[in-house]
Parts: structure tokens; C-alpha cells; sequence
């Protein structure tokens, strides 16, 4: 099924500048030491160093922050925060002893995933999880390979939760990431990997073999959100890497560093985005035939694949999405998307690209012009060639209940809060 073609493929760089003005919260200063690049009057501070991978997060409305760690931290998978007069939050709790990447609040319940199962814990009237030690398990048997092995999730309004099963290979490849060798013909992966599966959000110790296929031809996708406006799912996908490495009788160098796109897609039900047959190029706006499947660089596939609705830079590796619904940031911010992109490691022989945070207007629940950079310098430096280099990466984003916005950091687990003052 084809969709319109895509819009806001241009980056716009928004106004940037170092700020280093302070934050009033809970009747403290706490000044923005983060060196991030921020539009004008926005700041931020840095609420905690978890010294550990710092995943996706989420703020209840009483302000406690529950954190997901790639990997326990002694013996613990979320850490819980509380906010400090100051500004800061600290460490006040953890639970689950699996690591993972995705979690989410809905009706009264925390959601969690590992990298291969989706659990809940009940929440009480604070908003604190009753049972830390008891979750009721959702889901289990989640296919899980050495690679995009992560599980994030999102839950609808009907009473649905989604799971991203990510690809176990790069590209379907006879034999995975060995130049020259060809996709395997129709790709039988993508009968359990490579798309979004739904299951009932309430249904306890569901099999993996209960969801339903949603959407099919995803790589991989690790944020993802549900757009409230027009009741829609909304993923970010990495794209494929290495077509000069594998293919370089097509691809040069430069080129395979800057394609294919990092695509935004607006899912529904039996959608499919083409993986791993075709790519997007952001420069032709056009989806290419993958040389694994007899592409050369130059032939075009029209007519049986999903468009994205926004195509970003190759290999900026987008981590995190999130609609604001908030109203403390400016009226532009209202419904638009945010998403972090934690940075790239095959731009060679171009710079590393990413380690930002992203931002697309939106409007009636679709961009609403080009996307931009809202905020930057991350890495503490603009010369990356390696993401070693990178001091710190965004990963996941969350909105506070007074509509700040959380970032948080899968280096060292450090979490921002940006913040808009008048």
C-alpha cells in the first residue's frame, strides 16, 4: 500500500545558543551546567548520574521518575527517582531484575519490557508501584536476536500495547553483514521479526504466537510513541547500514555515510514500510530497491511500500520519540514531536552524525513543516568520528507533569530536564 509522498525531508537548524541562565524549581536555583544548545529562553539542568545505561524513562503526574536500565544495576532494571528541593532527583528505589529499554504509564499501571517479555506493576493514587517485587507478566517468548534485540513498547487507547521485534540481521542477508552475499528469498524473518506486534495491554501471560502482526518492513524501532490527535502509531526506524561495505561496485564511501534516511512512519494495521527488499533515499525522496534484492543505486520502487511522513539523515540512530502535549513550551511545540537520536558509528569517512534532539511541527496529527534541531552538543563536540568520542547520547524522552521535557543518557545515565522560561 503506498502512502503520500513524504514531507519535511529539509533540515531546518533552528536558533541555537549556548544558554547558561538558571531554572527556578521548588523555590531553588539549580544552574544549567549541561553546555546543551537550546533555542532562545529554553534551559536545562542535569537532575541525576545514574552511572548506569540509562534507557527509555517516564514521569508520573506526581513527578516520580521511573527509569529503564539496559542492564540491572544491582539487581535492579528501573530505578525510581523523586525530585530534590533543588531541582535534582535522587535514587529513591529500584525493581526488576532484567534489563531492557521499554516503559510506559497507562490506566494506573507501569509497563516494562525486557528483551524478550512485557511486564506491568499496579501503581497506587501517588502514583508509586504497589508490588515492585510481584509483576503481572504480559507477554513472554518475544523473539530476541544478538542484534536490535530491545523491546520498546506503546499502549492505544482500545486497550492494545505494541512491541517493536526488531530484525536479527542487517539486511537479510544469505550470510549477515558479508559483502556480496544476497537476501534470502521472501525473507522469512519477517514472519516473526521486522515490525510492530500488538497485543491486549490486559491480558496476562500471553505467548508471542497470541499477538498480531501490525506493521511489517521495519528494521528496527526503538522509539515510538502514540499520537494522541489523531489516535495513530508513530515509529522511527534505523535504517539499513553498510551498503558501501557490502556493495561497493554501487555505493562509494560518502555516499553509503549519508544514506539511507532515518524514517518517521505513521503506522496502521497491515501496513508495510518494505524492509528489507528497499531503502529510502532522503536526497531523491524515492524508495530504492535493496542491492541484496537486485538493486544497483538507480532503480526506484513505486507503488507497493508505505512512504515515510519525515526522512532524516542516515545513521543518526533514533532512539526515542515523544508528541508534546504539554503547554509550558511555545505554542509550535504543542502536538509536535520530539525525538532523540543517539548518534552514528558508520558515517566514516564523514563526521558522526546525531547525538541531538529533534524536533517536527505537527498539525491534525501530521508534520506541519521541515523538522529541526531543538537541542544539541550532547557529545560535547562537534568532531566526532567515533562514538566513543560522544560524552554523552540522547536515548529516551519523557514530559514532566509541568511539560518540561526528560532526556535521558545511555553512557553514563546522566537525565536532563529542559525547561522554557519567559
Amino acid at each position: 500500500m503506498a502512502s503520500a509522498a513524504p514531507c519535511g525531508v529539509t533540515r531546518q537548524t533552528s536558533h541555537l545558543s549556548a544558554t547558561h541562565s538558571t531554572g527556578q524549581f521548588g523555590g531553588h536555583a539549580l544552574a544549567d551546567t549541561t553546555g546543551l544548545k537550546l533555542p532562545a529562553h529554553f534551559s536545562a539542568i542535569v537532575v541525576a548520574d545514574l552511572k548506569a545505561k540509562a534507557r527509555h524513562l517516564v514521569v508520573t503526574n506526581k513527578g516520580l521518575i521511573y527509569v529503564k536500565l539496559a542492564k540491572p544495576k544491582a539487581g535492579k532494571g528501573i530505578l525510581v527517582l523523586a525530585a530534590q528541593p533543588d531541582g535534582s532527583a535522587r535514587v529513591v528505589g529500584g525493581f526488576g531484575n532484567y534489563g531492557g529499554t521499554g516503559i510506559y504509564l497507562k490506566n494506573g499501571y507501569l509497563y516494562a519490557s525486557s528483551n524478550n517479555a512485557v511486564y506491568r506493576y499496579q501503581l497506587d493514587a501517588a502514583g508509586k508501584v504497589l508490588q515492585p517485587d510481584q509483576p503481572q507478566t504480559i507477554v513472554t517468548g518475544l523473539v530476541m536476536g544478538r542484534q536490535h534485540e530491545t523491546k520498546s513498547i506503546v499502549l492505544d487507547n482500545d486497550g492494545h500495547i505494541y512491541v517493536n521485534i526488531g530484525s536479527p540481521l542487517n539486511s537479510c542477508q544469505t550470510e549477515d553483514r558479508k559483502p556480496g552475499s544476497m537476501g534470502i528469498p521472501g525473507c522469512p524473518l519477517l514472519d516473526s521479526a521486522g515490525g510492530i506486534w500488538q497485543f491486549k495491554a490486559d491480558q496476562l501471560n500471553q505467548s508471542y504466537g497470541q499477538g498480531v502482526r501490525y506493521a511489517t518492513g521495519l528494521r528496527n524501532v526503538v522509539g515510538l510513541d502514540w499520537n494522541q490527535t489523531n489516535n495513530t502509531l508513530f515509529v522511527m526506524q534505523h535504517g539499513r547500514d553498510q551498503l558501501h561495505d557490502l556493495f561497493p561496485q554501487y555505493y562509494d564511501e560518502k555516499t553509503s555515510s549519508l544514506i539511507p534516511a532515518e524514517c518517521m512512519y505513521m503506522l496502521h494495521k497491515g501496513d508495510n514500510a518494505g524492509f528489507p527488499y528497499i531503502y529510502y533515499d532522503q536526497f531523491k525522496k524515492a524508495q530504492m530497491l535493496a542491492p541484496e534484492y537486485g538493486g544497483d543505486g538507480k532503480k526506484e520502487v513505486t507503488g507497493k511500500y508505505i512512504d515515510p511522513i519525515v526522512a532524516f539523515p542516515g545513521h543518526m540512530a533514533p532512539n526515542g520519540l515523544l508528541f508534546y502535549k504539554g503547554t509550558q513550551f511555545p505554542q509550535k511545540y504543542r502536538n509536535g514531536a520530539f525525538i532523540a537520536f543517539h548518534g552514528s558509528w558508520n558515517r566514516t569517512p564523514e563526521k558522526q552524525g546525531g547525538y541531538l534532539v529533534a524536533f517536527v511541527p505537527f498539525k491534525n496529527g501530521k508534520p506541519d513543516g521541515p523538522w529541526e534541531v531543538f537541542a544539541d552538543n550532547f557529545a560535547g563536540t562537534d568532531d566526532i568520528l567515533s562514538p566513543r568520542q560522544a560524552k554523552y547520547r540522547p536515548c529516551g524522552l519523557a514530559e514532566g507533569p509541568d511539560g518540561s521535557l526528560y532526556v535521558t543518557d545511555d553512557v553514563k545515565g546522566r537525565i536532563y530536564k529542559i525547561s522554557y522560561h519567559n
